[in-house]
């Protein structure tokens, strides 16, 4: 009763009783923990980090991305973002280097060239690698919204690297079958396409219009492969 009076007593002078604090119930919520920035990386692995999220972020929404949003995807400030790459062109020209060109194999072009294996093995050996580690889905949609917003990595892409390759697989076609490669090489090129094109569209329909045809790529390249040999002396015609 005496702690009751007190309490009154104080109350009735116009001064505040001390509250006692109250205790965590079963309901309390939980204090929110502290905000932490993000993660001290060194300084090239926090450039790989951005780089490999921009080849993700511009395949998903297009070149047109904004890259504050790239930044903010990568839990750095836009800031930080432009100390590593000056500009969004300069980004975009080394994501082109790095995922678009860098996919390619060199050694490619001198395994075409290994006649010790007919060409028909020699193709698909390059066709099935080429499908699996070159034409994923992510390189195609890059590759594609770079195409529509007419950014140079498509005939970048063609001139340095196709070119050359297309022109090898013609010549050592011809070569295994007596015939004879055009001395213009445009026409040379555009032969070397009826293969090419025929196989990146296989590519562009599994994983971008996402066609369920259950026939397996490796098979439907090798039907390519067999068809552009077969009728390339209709094409081609023999050395006088």
């Amino acid at each position: 009763m005496k702690a009751k009076s007190d309490l009154l007593a104080t109350h009735r002078r116009g001064g505040s009783a001390p509250v006692a604090a109250p205790h965590p119930g079963p309901h309390t919520a939980p204090a929110k923990p502290r905000k932490r920035g993000p993660l001290r990386l060194p300084r090239e692995a926090r450039r790989a980090q951005i780089l490999a999220q921009a080849y993700e972020f511009f395949s998903e929404y297009g070149l047109t991305a904004q890259t504050r949003a790239l930044a903010a995807s990568c839990g750095v400030s836009q800031r930080l973002l432009y100390s590593f790459f000056p500009s969004k062109a300069a980004l975009l020209e080394e994501v082109y280097r790095s995922e678009i060109a860098g996919s390619f194999k060199a050694i490619w072009f001198a395994e075409l060239k290994d006649r010790s294996l007919p060409m028909e093995q020699r193709l698909l050996r390059l066709y099935r690698e080429y499908y699996d580690s070159v034409t994923t889905r992510r390189w195609l949609r890059l590759f594609l919204y770079a195409s529509l917003a007419e950014v140079a990595m498509a005939p970048a892409y063609i001139t340095g690297i196709l070119t050359h390759m297309l022109e090898i697989i013609v010549a050592e076609a011809a070569a295994e079958q007596g015939l004879q490669v055009p001395a213009d090489p445009a026409t040379v090129q555009e032969v070397g396409w009826i293969l090419h094109g025929a196989i990146s569209h296989l590519a562009i329909r599994r994983h971008v219009y996402c066609n369920t045809n259950p026939v397996p790529a490796h098979e439907v390249i090798a039907l390519q492969v067999r068809a552009f040999l077969g009728g390339l002396p209709a094409v081609l015609p023999k050395p006088q």
